[in-house]
């Protein structure tokens, strides 16, 4: 589908001076948020994509990469540091790199965790490059009875693994399509929903509501958890030796099998809508603790730990854009935002952007490269400077993040309008947070909702309404099943789980 000059022309578009530069940016933004708990690199995505379309395509893109990545190798410092982790993936980091910092050893740990998410994030990069375009010719014999099928899987799945309530999973789906479908009807293109608010005619604006759900929502619901603006002080000594502040070869090559077998976890869970890095972190380190010859040393500060947890998170990031480009269908929230940034820049993720737009993703490819490399770089300059940045007061941290949400949304959208969608799905998304229901599916839901209406538009007429003919699909029909099936374990599961808890 792609040939070899396209290929190469892609390359060599990521390999240039002004792309590096924006890489470069993205991965020390992404680092220095990730230091800061409660921040992130999803907030930070969500407030930089407004600032990312005076600029073309393949740097815009490449920026908001750099800032995903960059995130997951930044929130290791305040786990280590902090016993606080900066981004929730990195909750498992935090069981042996903290201990290990209270020995007196935080250079060492930090180092360690980011050579492990370096190792990671490429292992994934590697296995998107290989195996996505097959995926996508794959994928284009799939038509709209096939497609929507698959949409009503992956919401299944999405329901099911996110959240500890399958009922409250598939009310946050339904909300997204819900909130999607505001604005003109795809297969009519009649108003609906508009209630006289002719600027939502053509939906909602994706910024508007990514920020007010992703990053306000998250101020407005740690507002008032921070007590004096200050956070935690930083505990941990340096021992002075030199060997403490250092990770060898030695000691990382020893490593070597747990860094595999983290990577493949993460890049497996990640090619799955849904799971996540956290799931994939937690997975990688139970499996290494049991597979350990001392699994008694996990928790006081056992490097291999570390290794496990951090290169299954960072491996998530590439694999997450293997459903994303094959199919349009994001793997996590980070996913969901870079398909935001897509759209406004004029592109349809799915198997045809191989097709229209080959070029352009093989610049992707590339500038995931140069971003790892890049990672691996800022990482060793900046760790002792992303200590400072963890001390930072949140009251500075918020009313900055404030500040920026409002300026971007309404540089992106129609001024103060923009601004008021913004903070009504911030207080939506706080009151969603506070009674348990994910905001992780109800944004890639909002996202599928438009695809998911129109795949189940053309499949109804393709059959002329009678949904019988699904029989004569075996892949429709079998996604469909799977789905039936794991809406029932879920229900199952989800059962045994609550009478487990009451007795």
């Amino acid at each position: 589908m792609v040939d070899l000059a396209t290929i190469l022309a892609g390359f060599g578009d990521a390999f240039t001076l002004y792309n590096l530069a924006f890489v470069l940016l993205g991965v020390t933004l992404g680092q220095m948020v990730g230091a800061v708990p409660g921040i992130g690199p999803i907030m930070a995505m969500a407030i930089a994509i407004p600032f990312t379309f005076g600029l073309d395509s393949l740097p815009a893109i490449a920026f908001l990469v750099g800032v995903n990545k960059g995130g997951l190798v930044g929130g290791a410092v305040p786990a280590v540091l902090m016993n606080t982790p900066g981004t929730p993936d990195a909750a498992a980091t935090a069981l042996d790199g903290h201990p290990l910092a209270k020995q007196g050893k935080p250079l060492k740990a930090t180092k360690m965790a980011l050579f492990s998410s370096i190792t990671g994030d490429t292992f994934s990069d590697i296995v998107l490059i290989t195996v996505s375009a097959p995926l996508a010719i794959l994928a284009l014999k799939m038509g709209p009875i096939e497609v929507a099928a698959l949409m009503i899987f992956a919401f299944s799945i999405l329901a099911g693994l996110i959240g500890n309530s399958l009922t409250k999973g598939v009310i946050a789906a339904a909300f997204g399509v819900l909130v999607a479908s505001v604005g003109q009807d795809p297969e009519h293109y009649t108003p609906r929903l508009i209630f006289g608010y002719w600027d939502v005619f053509d939906g909602l604006p994706l910024p508007a509501v990514a920020i007010g759900m992703l990053a306000m929502s998250e101020i407005l619901h740690r507002m008032p958890l921070a007590h004096g603006g200050v956070q935690s002080a930083i505990e941990t000594n340096d021992t002075g030796n030199p060997d403490d502040r250092r990770v060898t070869w030695a000691e990382y090559w020893s490593c070597r099998f747990t860094l595999l077998r983290g990577a493949t976890i993460g890049t497996i869970l990640g090619a799955m809508p849904g799971i996540g890095s956290t799931a994939a972190a937690f997975m990688s380190y139970a499996m290494t603790k049991a597979s350990s010859k001392e699994p008694e040393t996990f928790g006081k500060g056992n490097i291999q730990g570390i290794a496990a947890s951090e290169s299954a998170n960072s491996a998530v990031v590439g694999s997450n854009l293997i459903p994303l480009l094959t199919l349009g269908i994001p793997g996590s929230v980070g996913a969901a935002l870079i398909i935001s940034a897509f759209m406004i820049h004029g592109m349809q993720p799915g198997p045809l952007l191989f097709e229209s737009q080959g070029r352009l993703v093989y610049g992707l490819f590339g500038a995931m490269i140069m971003a790892n490399f890049v990672n691996l770089w800022v990482g060793q300059v900046g760790l002792r400077i992303w200590v400072k940045v963890v001390s930072a007061p949140e009251s500075i941290i918020f009313a900055s993040a404030i500040l920026l949400c409002v300026v971007g949304v309404s540089m992106a959208t129609s001024g103060l309008f923009g601004v008021a969608i913004m903070l009504i799905f911030a207080v939506l998304g706080s009151l969603m947070t506070s009674f348990g229901y994910s905001l992780v599916i109800f944004i890639i839901a909002f996202f599928l909702g438009p695809r998911f209406e129109k795949s189940i538009a053309q499949a109804l007429a393709l059959t002329n309404y009678d949904l019988t003919q699904v029989i004569y699909s075996p892949v429709a029909l079998a996604l469909l099943i799977l789905s039936a099936v794991s809406v029932v374990w879920f229900l199952r599961k989800n059962a045994e789980a609550a009478r487990a808890e009451t007795a």
